[in-house]
Parts: C-alpha cells; sequence; structure tokens
C-alpha cells in the first residue's frame, strides 16, 4: 500500500526591541511591557476591526474612539506584564533561583497590585491574587514542557 508522509516547518520572523535602561531588573520590566503591550494593541485592533466589519462604516469619532481603546489595552497589559516581570526578577535575585514559586509569588503579587489600584475590595483583590498566582504557574509548568 503506497504511503505519503509530509514534513517541514514553519517560523515567523523574529523582531527583538531591546531598551537599556542599564539595570537588568529595568530593562526585563520595559522589555516585558513592550512585548505585552503589544499584544493588547494587537488584541484591541482584532477586536475594533471585528466591529467596524460588522457595521460596514467607521466615523471619525468611532476611529479616535478605537484609537484610545488601543492605547488604553497596551498600557494595560503592558504595565500588568511589567510589574509580573519586575516582580518575579526580584523574586529570583531575593531567593537566589529561579522556579515555579517566583512565578507563583509574582503572579499571586502581580494581581493584587492591579487589583488593588483598580480600586476593587478586599474579597476581588483577594481572588485576583488567587488567579495570577495560578496563571503564572501554570504558564511556568508549561514553559517546563517545551
Amino acid at each position: 500500500m503506497p504511503r505519503s508522509s509530509f514534513s517541514g516547518s514553519v517560523s515567523t520572523p523574529k523582531l527583538e526591541v531591546m531598551v537599556d535602561m542599564g539595570n537588568p531588573l529595568l530593562n526585563l520590566t520595559v522589555d516585558g511591557f513592550l512585548k505585552i503591550g503589544t499584544v493588547g494593541v494587537v488584541k484591541a485592533t482584532a477586536e475594533e476591526t471585528y466591529h467596524v466589519l460588522q457595521k460596514g462604516n467607521i466615523s471619525h469619532h468611532k476611529f479616535e474612539d478605537s484609537l484610545k481603546k488601543m492605547c488604553k489595552e497596551g498600557a494595560y497589559w503592558g504595565t500588568a506584564a511589567g510589574a509580573y516581570v519586575g516582580i518575579e526578577y526580584g523574586l529570583e535575585r531575593i531567593r537566589g533561583t529561579r522556579d515555579w514559586k517566583n512565578a507563583m509569588i509574582g503572579g499571586a503579587l502581580t494581581g493584587a497590585l492591579i487589583s488593588t489600584a483598580s480600586k476593587n475590595g478586599r474579597d476581588k483583590i483577594v481572588m485576583d491574587a488567587i488567579t495570577g498566582g495560578a496563571v503564572a504557574t501554570a504558564a511556568e509548568f508549561l514553559n517546563y514542557l517545551t
């Protein structure tokens, strides 16, 4: 019986932007802000594009609102990522080891920090800390698999 197979690889272009702030903590924090902030902007862009295609047109006012939303999403996502990366790096330096515990603690502290800045109540802050710790720990474990 004839058999066929397919093999190959797909790669994407890689763009690295590094801002040297003269301090490893600041370098990682800014890098996290820029990379994940870009993800937030792309997410908002995709959502706004979907809404425009759904309605069939866009006004000048709607375009300005879309740009504001993109900037807001980018800043929010970037700030969360920058805080997480900075906290995790600080924990790594303090504890002298790089492991999943840094991710868990960093995620929990970041979740609590962002929730507190959003003026949430105590129960919501605790839930956001638990969520942040769980997501960061899961991401760290997934990194071990690859």
